[in-house]
């Protein structure tokens, strides 16, 4: 089976970024009609934030879902110089040389807007140091095989959402190289708490909180937005707002007020399909 995957990953990936968009484009159309479910819970989920939740803004949420999953077969096959040649506009790189500059490390937070994984190796690429990006481990031994493969090339490392890949993440800032980090993803039990995000109660990692007040490091937010007709990327880096003070729930609150404000900006690139209320 992993072959089979590893095959399927590789000829996906060689196909041009529109092709491989349209192609997104029109299994999200026919998953509004054949996944109701998926369907339902992407509209809740967009009442709950407070944005247009017909048929045409779902049925488009679905298709920027489906892009996230087809582009993996780009970031963990193509070669680094294909990957950054996607990218056109970066906004706000000056934030990351001017961490480079203080020598601290850097805390990359982004949620499951855009194109992430892609966003990642085009910043590892631009990094002097290496880049480990966390990740939850699939159910399935194989995907994690071909994930960590794909994710474990060039300056780029991958640590699993376990105690050992917090040791490795951490270490890594204290070496004043980068972390990426997902902050809303639903936490293990025990390993969050319960404040709000778009209004409505979710459980939310503290973990992201914990390393953004760790010392000489600067924590980040970035989303690689995707342009239309498959034109590729722009790369758009925001600094975190707000002053954290060390309470779970202040903290974990104020990560996800960033992580509102930084989807507002791109509300059809989030993975609203994500049972992002769910409890462990």
């Amino acid at each position: 089976m992993e072959k089979l995957i590893d095959f399927l990953f590789t000829v996906l990936g060689r196909l041009p970024l529109p092709v491989l968009h349209k192609l997104s484009d029109v299994c999200g159309f026919w998953a509004y009609f054949f996944a109701p479910k998926l369907r339902r819970r992407v509209a809740e989920n967009l009442r709950y934030a407070q944005l247009p939740d017909h048929a045409k803004m779902v049925r488009r949420v679905l298709s920027e879902s489906l892009k996230s999953g087809t582009e993996l077969a780009i970031a963990w096959t193509r070669s680094p110089a294909y990957m950054v040649s996607l990218f056109h506009q970066v906004e706000g790189w000056s934030y990351v040389e001017e961490a480079i500059q203080q020598q601290k490390g850097l805390l990359l937070i982004t949620p499951h807007l855009g194109s992430y994984d892609l966003a990642g190796r085009f910043i590892s690429e631009k990094l002097p140091f290496d880049l480990t990006a966390m990740f939850r481990p699939p159910k399935k031994a194989y995907l994690e095989a071909i994930m960590t493969k794909g994710r474990e090339r060039g300056k780029g490392h991958a640590a699993p959402a376990t105690a050992q890949g917090v040791r490795q993440v951490v270490r890594a800032l204290k070496n004043h190289e980068a972390v990426i980090i997902l902050p809303d993803q639903v936490p293990k039990a025990g390993e969050g708490v319960i404040v709000p995000f778009f209004g409505k109660d979710a459980y939310t990692m503290t973990l992201a909180a914990r390393l953004a007040m760790m010392k000489e490091v600067t924590p980040l937010l970035f989303v690689g937005a995707r342009l239309p007709q498959g034109q590729g990327f722009d790369l758009h880096i925001v600094p975190f707002s707000g002053c954290l003070n060390g309470d779970k729930e202040h903290d974990a609150a104020l990560i996800n007020r960033n992580v509102e404000d930084l989807i507002r900006r791109f509300p059809s690139q989030y993975l609203f399909s994500y049972n992002r209320y769910k409890m462990p």
